[in-house]
C-alpha cells in the first residue's frame, strides 16, 4: 500500500506541478524534477508522514524497477532516429559530432580538475580527476528526448541531436573503461589491460548484437497479429523482456559478459524501425502508452537527487570547475566538429547547448568509480551535484536552444482559440 501510495503521490504531484510552473514556461521535466525533490527524502519525506512522499532513499530505490523500464522505451524510441534513409544525410556528422564532443569535455574537465589538483593535491587526486573526466562524456539521453517530445521539435539540430546522444552512450563507455582502468593502476599498482581495452569492447558488441536479435525477433512476432492493439502490447511486452535481459551477466569461456541496457534497447528500436513497415505507427501508438510511466521516471529521479552535497564546500567548489568546464568542452567540441563536418550556422551555434544534460549514464559510470574504495565517495559526491544542477537547468537549455533555432514554435492563435472553445463546452 504504501508503495502505490508513493508512487500515486509521486506522479500527481509531478503533473501538479506542470500546471504551476507554465506561467514561467519551463519544460515539464524540470518541474517533473522539482516535483521528485519536493516529494523526496529531504523535503515532504523528511517529514515522516507514512506514505506520502519518499522518507528515505531506501524508498526511492525501491521503484528502480521504474527508471530501468523507462530508460529501456527511451532508448527504444532514441534508436528510432537510426533509419537508414534518413542516416544518409546526417550518419556521418552525427559520428563526428559525437565521438569529437564527448572527447573534447572529457579533456577539458581533465585539464580544469588537474589545476585543482595542483593547487589543492589533499582534496582531489589524479585516480580521482581521471575519472571524473571521463563520467564528463556522457549526456542525458532522458531529459533530451523528453524536450524535443514535449515541444514537437523539429529541424537539422533536433535530427542530429538525437542520434548523436545514443552515440554518446557508446563513446562514454570506452573514454570511461579507459579513463577509469588507468585510475585503478594508478592505485594499485597493476596494469589490468583486460578492463581498459576489452571489457568496454565485449559490453557494446554484446549490447548491440543482443539489441539486433530482440529486434529481429520482434518484428518476426509482429507478422503474427492483424490488431494494432495486439502489435502495440507485444512491442511494450518485447521492450520490458529486452531490458530485464540487459540485465544478466555471465562468464563465458573466462570472460564476464554484461550489457548496457541504453545500448541494447536503442538497438532493439534501430532494428524493429528499419525493417518492419509497421514501425511508424507502433512507434507513435507507444509513446502514448509511456508518457506517465515517463513522467515517473523524472520525478522518482529529482526524489535521488542528494541535497547534502551542497553541505561540503570542497565538493561544491570541485563540482563548479566540473560543470563549467564539461559545458565548455560540449559546446566547443560540437561547434568545432560541426565546422569542420560543414553544418550551418544555426547547428554549429545551438547544438552543443543541447547536449548539457546529464544523468542516468553518468550516475551508473560513478556507481562503478565506487570500486576505487574512499576515493570513489567523492567522485560519486561531485557527480550528484553536478547531475542535480544539469538536471535542474539542463533540459531549460536544451528547449531555449532549439527555440533561438527555429525548431520550437509557439502555438498558433488558432491552437489556442480551438483548446479554448473546447475548455468552455466541457466548463458548461
Amino acid at each position: 500500500m504504501n508503495i502505490l501510495l508513493s508512487v500515486s503521490v509521486a506522479l500527481l504531484a509531478g503533473l501538479i506541478m506542470t500546471r504551476l510552473f507554465k506561467p514561467f514556461k519551463l519544460p515539464s521535466v524540470t518541474a517533473y524534477l522539482i516535483a521528485g525533490v519536493l516529494v523526496g527524502p529531504y523535503c515532504l519525506g523528511h517529514l515522516g508522514l507514512n506514505g506520502i512522499g519518499f522518507q528515505s532513499t531506501e524508498a526511492v530505490n525501491a521503484l528502480s524497477i521504474v527508471s530501468e523500464v523507462a530508460l529501456g522505451f527511451i532508448a527504444f524510441s532514441i534508436g528510432n532516429e537510426f533509419r537508414v534513409d534518413e542516416l544518409k544525410n546526417t550518419g556521418k556528422k552525427a559520428l563526428i559530432i559525437g565521438i569529437f564532443q564527448a572527447s573534447m569535455a572529457t579533456l577539458l574537465v581533465d585539464l580544469a580538475l588537474l589545476a585543482v589538483h595542483l593547487i589543492a593535491p589533499d582534496k582531489l587526486s589524479i585516480p580521482q580527476l581521471l575519472t571524473l573526466g571521463a563520467i564528463a562524456s556522457a549526456t542525458a539521453p532522458a531529459a533530451t528526448l523528453m524536450v524535443v517530445r514535449q515541444y514537437k521539435a523539429k529541424g537539422p539540430v533536433t535530427s542530429l541531436l538525437l542520434p548523436i546522444v545514443a552515440l554518446d552512450d557508446a563513446v562514454g563507455l570506452v573514454i570511461f573503461a579507459v579513463s577509469f582502468g588507468i585510475s585503478k593502476t594508478l592505485i594499485s599498482g597493476t596494469i589490468d589491460i583486460v578492463s581498459i581495452i576489452f571489457n568496454p569492447l565485449i559490453e557494446i558488441v554484446a549490447s548491440l548484437l543482443l539489441g539486433a536479435v530482440m529486434g529481429y525477433v520482434l518484428t518476426q512476432l509482429e507478422k503474427l497479429f492483424n490488431s494494432n492493439t495486439n502489435r502495440l502490447n507485444l512491442t511494450i511486452g518485447v521492450v520490458f523482456l529486452t531490458a530485464s535481459l540487459s540485465m544478466l551477466e555471465f562468464n563465458v569461456f573466462g570472460i564476464h559478459i554484461h550489457f548496457s541496457s541504453l545500448l541494447t534497447c536503442m538497438m532493439l528500436g534501430t532494428v524493429f524501425c528499419n525493417i518492419c513497415p509497421l514501425s511508424h505507427d507502433l512507434m507513435n501508438a507507444s509513446e502514448k502508452w509511456t508518457s506517465p510511466l515517463f513522467a515517473l521516471f523524472f520525478v522518482i529521479s529529482g526524489a535521488e537527487l542528494e541535497l547534502g552535497v551542497f553541505t561540503d564546500f570542497a565538493i561544491v567548489a570541485i563540482g563548479v570547475v566540473y560543470i563549467l568546464s564539461r559545458c565548455l568542452g560540449k559546446y566547443f567540441g560540437t561547434l568545432f566538429s560541426a565546422k569542420f563536418s560543414k553544418c550551418s550556422t544555426t547547428i554549429c551555434k545551438y547544438l552543443g547547448i543541447t547536449l548539457f544534460p546529464q544523468a542516468g549514464v553518468a550516475l551508473g559510470m560513478c556507481t562503478t568509480a565506487m570500486q576505487l574504495g574512499e576515493q570513489g565517495n567523492l567522485i560519486r559526491n561531485i557527480t550528484l551535484f553536478a547531475v542535480l544542477i544539469y538536471e535542474l537547468f539542463g533540459p531549460l537549455l536544451t528547449r531555449q536552444a532549439l527555440t533561438a533555432a527555429g525548431e520550437i514554435h509557439p502555438i498558433s492563435d488558432e491552437v489556442k482559440n480551438r483548446r479554448q472553445t473546447k475548455l468552455d463546452a466541457v466548463k458548461k
